[in-house]
């Protein structure tokens, strides 16, 4: 049986919190942290084990953050492959103020990766993909690892026969348009870097996705677009998938499950556009929750259920996403 394997190469442990009320130049007593496996390909192999899937949690980790990492990623009973490197996994900090409801998050940068270490986690992804699994890319890359490094991967992963699916962003989102890859899901503000634009009208998104479609070894677009839901675009297919309104708590982790829900469907033989509404369905779901909890699949099959009710594929008139 095919398998999903995740790879996360700047992961993080998320410490959440939450006081009432912040103000500058006072202490602020906060409550009883909670801890959380993070980073985008942890956040996908959680999310996946969550809705009832499996996946192989390939990631590196260094220092007493990563032992911590380890140990919240096994409690959760998710298999891991972690590649030991020299320099500390990192930790970052959300705090919501209660007085507010506000979401105050802090991220600090990754460690640096050397050669030998990245190297090794190339090895590793040839060591445990085989034909026909899902190898999913997720998060930024941190200092020491060249920017391209995707492209690595998926040539990797392309002569193994797998299928790449990646979910990326800052500077190795432009280099890594030269890989071969199956399933990309860009943010509107991601996708607005990807083709050369400032920011991007509803009327342009159409034909901006298929250009892109056109221009790169993408098989499959999906565009996040946050609160009004995404757009898939195919060879074949334009199609907007609308996400209900619900009453958010935290947006953290909300497109890892989106693309948990995604290739979870994919890896039971759905449709691409089941794929994409099921992702969008938990996506919102992880809206639901404080902190870094992800989403729930009875608040993903839920959702889904209204989702897919509301589908309506691309016509003349393109729905307000503004």
């Amino acid at each position: 049986m095919n398998k999903i394997i995740t790879l996360t190469m700047n992961p993080v442990v998320d410490k959440d919190t939450s006081v009432a009320g912040i103000v500058p130049n006072k202490k602020l007593r906060c409550m009883s942290p909670r801890y959380y496996a993070g980073g985008g390909g942890i956040n996908i192999s959680r999310a996946l084990k969550k809705l009832g899937g499996d996946s192989l949690c390939m990631y590196v980790a260094g220092g007493p953050y990563g032992i911590h990492l380890q140990q919240l990623v096994s409690e959760e009973g998710i298999q891991q492959r972690v590649i030991d490197i020299r320099g500390w996994t990192r930790e970052n900090l959300s705090v919501t103020d209660t007085n507010t409801n506000l979401q105050y998050r802090f991220g600090v940068p990754g460690p640096n990766v050397i050669k030998e270490e990245w190297e090794e986690v190339l090895q590793a992804v040839e060591e445990n993909i085989d034909e026909g699994d899902y190898l999913v890319a997720s998060g930024k890359l941190p200092l020491g690892i060249p920017k391209d490094f995707y492209v690595s991967v998926s040539k990797i992963v392309k002569k193994k026969n797998g299928r790449f699916v990646l979910d990326t962003s800052g500077d190795a989102l432009l280099p890594s348009m030269k890989a071969n890859i199956f399933l990309m899901k860009p943010n509107l503000a991601e996708f607005s870097i990807l083709c050369g634009a400032e920011s991007i009208s509803v009327l342009e998104l159409d034909s901006l996705a298929k250009n892109f479609l056109d221009e790169n070894a993408v098989e499959v677009l999906v565009v996040s677009l946050g609160a009004k839901g995404a757009l898939l675009a195919t060879g074949d297919v334009m199609q907007y998938i609308t996400a209900p309104t619900v009453y958010q708590k935290s947006a953290i982790g909300a497109g890892d499950s989106m693309v948990a829900g995604m290739v979870y469907k994919l890896l039971q033989g759905k449709s691409i556009s089941e794929m994409a509404q099921y992702g969008v369905a938990c996506g919102t779901a992880a809206t639901l929750h404080p902190g870094t909890q992800l989403c729930k699949k009875e608040d993903a099959d839920h959702l889904f259920e209204w989702i897919s009710s509301q589908n309506v594929k691309k016509t003349k008139k393109t729905p307000n996403l503004i």
